[in-house]
């Protein structure tokens, strides 16, 4: 096992990709000569060079066009969006065109693309910066979100994404690309799409997390536990497709479910989430759900109020003691 940060998996799993497969290629602005904005892509122009690793214009729109137009044609772009709030302005071809050719074509064009780049808040960005986007394209069949929350689970995932044959969008987060952990040293490392992962085993109560809120679940169990609370804690890891059998299963184990998500609440994955549960385990429920979300506002550009405005490991403490009735 290798100690990386998620960055350096990141970039661990576009290096042996771009070796293993000569159709796939990198693309979006400053990947190549400047390394990337966030240093993912660190180190690979100058390895394979200008055809494997493009530098694109600030024109989301185009490029992406040009990724749609690709991988329809049989090479495998990773489209890099600097932020997934950039991608708004690429939505026209993600959605209608990566996201439905292979449905519109019959089946005759794959579209085997992977759009990537840092999803939700950073420090200080403010509002137009700001946004976790994954419940807007997870809610257009055709395409798969993937969330990883781990350096390993970057690795693993990404190179699963790239050998899909269908448009996957692959939500990073800015503020974890620093974290560390181990990551197996092997070339065919990959975690199957559409599996959940449980991050920590406990009895009485589950709290589903992804990205962001995964490491402050688990800092809220730790915190739990010295109260005699014992938390399980489940990362989807891939919001679409969801693996809803893992998080049932929990809940038929602990009887209690938090939800902790960056989104906003209203028609977030964690409002899908809380649904399916509700269909599936209703009478194994000994307390009404609770979710921890982003608060219902732009984000404030404002430090303390940032931190207000997000989720804590304070706000999911206070939910599971509320659904376990302490």
């Amino acid at each position: 096992m290798a100690v990386l940060t998620i960055r350096d998996a990141l970039n661990q799993a576009l290096r042996e990709e771009i070796l293993r497969d000569e159709n796939v290629f990198i693309m979006g602005e400053e990947v190549a000569e400047y390394d990337g904005a966030y240093k993912v892509t660190r180190g690979l122009w100058k390895e394979f060079g200008d055809k494997r690793v493009v530098d694109a214009p600030i024109t989301e729109l185009g490029f992406a066009g040009l990724g749609v137009g690709a991988a329809m044609a049989g090479l495998r772009p990773v489209i890099e969006f600097m932020t997934w709030n950039f991608s708004i302005l690429a939505a026209d071809q993600i959605i209608n065109n990566a996201a439905k050719m292979l449905y519109m074509s019959g089946g005759q064009f794959k579209v085997p693309i992977v759009f990537r780049g840092p999803n939700g808040s950073a420090f200080q960005v403010s509002s137009q910066h700001s946004q976790a986007l994954e419940a807007f394209y997870a809610n257009f069949p055709g395409l798969k979100v993937v969330m990883p929350s781990t350096a390993a689970d970057a690795k693993g995932l990404l190179k699963s994404a790239i050998r899909d044959d269908n448009p996957v969008i692959f939500m990073e987060q800015e503020t974890m690309y620093g974290m560390k952990g181990e990551v197996p040293e092997d070339e065919d490392f990959l975690i199957p799409l559409g599996v959940a992962d449980v991050k920590r085993e406990g009895t009485d109560c589950t709290i589903v997390a992804r990205s962001f809120t995964v490491p402050q679940a688990l800092k809220a169990a730790e915190e739990l536990e010295k109260e005699g609370v014992s938390v399980e804690v489940v990362d989807p890891r891939t919001i679409k497709p969801l693996d809803i059998d893992t998080i049932v299963n929990s809940v038929k184990k602990t009887n209690r479910l938090v939800i902790a998500e960056e989104s906003h609440s209203f028609a977030s994955a964690g409002a899908e989430i809380s649904h399916q549960v509700m269909e599936n385990a209703f009478d194994y429920l000994d307390a009404p759900i609770k979710r921890i979300s982003c608060a219902e506002a732009p984000m404030p550009y404002a430090r303390k109020l940032e931190v207000l405005a997000l989720p804590s490991v304070e706000k999911i403490v206070k939910a599971v003691k509320e659904v376990c009735y302490l």
